[in-house]
């Protein structure tokens, strides 16, 4: 099956503690923005590590339910990875991971238009060192797109962090990460200062979510700050997934992946691609868990 978009990275099964209520829902930052990227019409292929047990089939399930196309050797003999998120009482998610990445050698397709990965698949040996060669070997044959999504609680140096996040900055076109992220990373720094960072290391479009203040984005050309719409949150859960996924969309949708690869976009297109983000993410913190819009929910 031919793919417009290759995600690899982790598939896990988040545990939301919310209360007295505990509900399992398909999770993992790369398996959101794949399942966000099909939802959308994109097609989309995925490479993660799933056991085979009860909480792998569903998320092949999941997966299968949008319509992405799963790398066969996603399926391995070791346990599906979990999270357990709890609900706090301002309705954010603190998590606790139990996983393994390993995946192996990973292969691409040729004629792939986007490749994504993030969060723990980048940052967690062995397998961060994988996603680390095959994105720098893939930069002048695909859009290659990061986000960080760091999580402290299996990755806590904070210095090797940031050092497996600059060695994949300076191979990727497009980097999205949140305000807690840009916190955590860079302490004591502006958004506009973490934009201007990563955009001096090759970035061509970095954007910064600020959960219900919005976001900040940046190219060389251009810098917009957009507000988020007001909307009732049930929780945040794949949220910044969301508006990845709807981020990349806009960029494939509209035609501009060849602009960015060349390192820009015209005039006006970053705040409209950013606004689309937004939409996704705004339609996901209304309901439960990493549930992103369709097409038709996005209101294009």
């Amino acid at each position: 099956m031919s793919s417009a978009a290759f995600v690899v990275g982790e598939a896990l099964v988040d545990i939301v503690v919310d209360g007295d209520s505990t509900v399992e829902h398909p999770g993992g930052s790369p398996m959101n923005v794949a399942y966000g990227l099909a939802r959308l019409g994109v097609g989309t292929a995925f490479r993660a590590s799933v056991g085979r047990d009860a909480r792998g089939d569903a998320l092949l399930a999941h997966l299968a339910s949008a319509g992405v196309s799963v790398d066969p050797a996603t399926v391995t003999s070791h346990r599906t990875s979990t999270a357990v998120a709890t609900i706090q009482e301002d309705r954010h998610a603190e998590y606790e991971f139990d996983i393994e990445w390993a995946p192996g050698a990973i292969s691409v397709p040729d004629d792939v238009a986007l490749l994504h990965t993030g969060s723990i698949a980048t940052a967690l040996a062995p397998g961060s060192d994988d996603v680390r060669r095959l994105f720098e070997a893939s930069r002048d044959r695909a859009l290659l797109s990061f986000d960080p999504n760091v999580r402290p609680s299996i990755t806590p140096d904070r210095d090797a962090v940031l050092a497996t996040v600059d060695a994949l900055a300076r191979v990727v076109h497009v980097l999205k990460m949140s305000d807690e992220d840009a916190a955590w990373l860079h302490p004591g720094l502006s958004l506009d200062a973490v934009l201007d960072r990563y955009l001096g290391l090759g970035v061509t479009l970095a954007a910064i979510t600020r959960g219900p203040d919005g976001a900040v984005a940046a190219t060389s050309t251009d810098r917009v700050a957009l507000p988020s719409l007001p909307v009732e949150v049930v929780d945040t859960i794949g949220a910044g997934d969301a508006f990845m996924s709807g981020l990349l969309f806009a960029l494939l949708d509209g035609g501009h992946a060849d602009s960015v690869r060349a390192g820009g976009l015209a005039a006006g297109v970053l705040s409209s691609v950013v606004a689309t983000a937004l939409t996704s993410a705004r339609v996901t913190v209304s309901r439960a868990g990493a549930n992103p819009p369709t097409v038709a929910e996005l209101g294009r």
